[in-house]
């Protein structure tokens, strides 16, 4: 029998912990933690043993439940050091400088525990769950940022310095909103969800959730079908810029935001092919991820899998 592994996937705004046998999720938790505003509302050192605290306990309780786990597998939105596991810097996690926290989990719960790039980590979970794996795929994780990742001939591509992929730091708009990173006008200031919401209060003053707007555009909302078209634009600019320089088989799109693929891709299409070169025009096969938001959980656990 294959063994379990346990898949934590950490977002901006919420946990989700599954037990992994092969390439299966037979038990999953979701924990509301907004560790974003933790980060913005509190001294890092704060911020940090609360991200530790929420964690623990939901690695507990899923461990308690199936003792046994051999190892823990952890997505995490930041830039992790290839070397030593830590988190570098988290955009969207601010306040988060050269901390262990994979270590410190390790140590608290007994057993082994590996983290990577959450968008990398479900690159592969998107991976493994294709019926027929291609020789290159990039996925884009649309949610609280946007997330990247390369696999090519079937591993994951961190970069040597962890960095790799982070494509919601691409500029797409020069001069444009600030971001996390210190820059102006990257991808995930448009693309994201915080970055629909931006837009549509621009256009009318009012400030609503990312699912509000979405709904409003379900009901033929102009400003937020325009809020999505945007976010379409750039992701398109970004998608034809990517190509340029790796050449992938397949583009999967995931996360949460994806669930409104019908609002933004007409101008991510449009964009796509305005700015593809032409030897690439009609090439890129782009797909919206059918995995029911585990790939994050599975390919987490896959770490530790061996």
């Amino acid at each position: 029998m294959a063994k379990l592994s346990l898949g934590v996937d950490i977002g901006g705004t919420n946990l989700r912990v599954g037990v992994v046998q092969a390439r299966k999720v037979i038990h999953e938790q979701r924990v509301p933690a907004d560790f974003s505003s933790i980060c913005k509302q509190h001294a890092p050192a704060i911020a940090l043993q609360e991200i530790l605290r929420i964690s623990l306990s939901a690695l507990q309780q899923a461990i308690r439940l199936y003792p046994g786990i051999g190892a823990v597998g952890m997505g995490f939105p930041g830039f992790i050091d290839p070397q030593t596991g830590y988190v570098m810097q988290s955009p969207n996690l601010p306040g988060l400088r050269n901390v262990d926290i994979a270590g410190e989990l390790s140590r608290l719960v007994g057993l082994p525990v590996k983290m990577e790039n959450d968008a990398l980590v479900a690159a592969l979970g998107e991976f493994m769950l294709l019926d027929a794996a291609p020789h290159s795929m990039v996925y884009i994780g649309l949610g609280t940022g946007v997330g990247g990742g390369l696999i090519h001939a079937a591993r994951p591509y961190p970069g040597d310095h962890g960095i790799a992929m982070e494509v919601g730091h691409m500029i797409t708009e020069p001069g444009g909103r600030q971001c996390g990173c210190g820059n102006h006008g990257c991808l995930e200031q448009y693309a994201a969800a915080p970055g629909v919401i931006a837009s549509y209060a621009l256009a009318t003053g009012e400030a609503l959730s990312a699912l509000d707007v979405a709904e409003r555009a379900a009901q033929g909302d102009a400003a937020a079908l325009e809020a999505y078209a945007v976010a379409g634009l750039h992701l398109g600019k970004a998608i034809a810029h990517i190509a340029k320089i790796l050449d992938p088989q397949l583009v999967l799109i995931g996360g949460g935001m994806s669930q409104a693929w019908p609002y933004f891709a007409p101008a991510l299409h449009a964009q796509l092919e305005q700015d593809s070169i032409p030897v690439l025009k009609g090439k890129i096969d782009i797909k919206v991820s059918g995995s029911s938001d585990q790939a994050g959980i599975i390919g987490a656990a896959h770490l530790v899998q061996g």
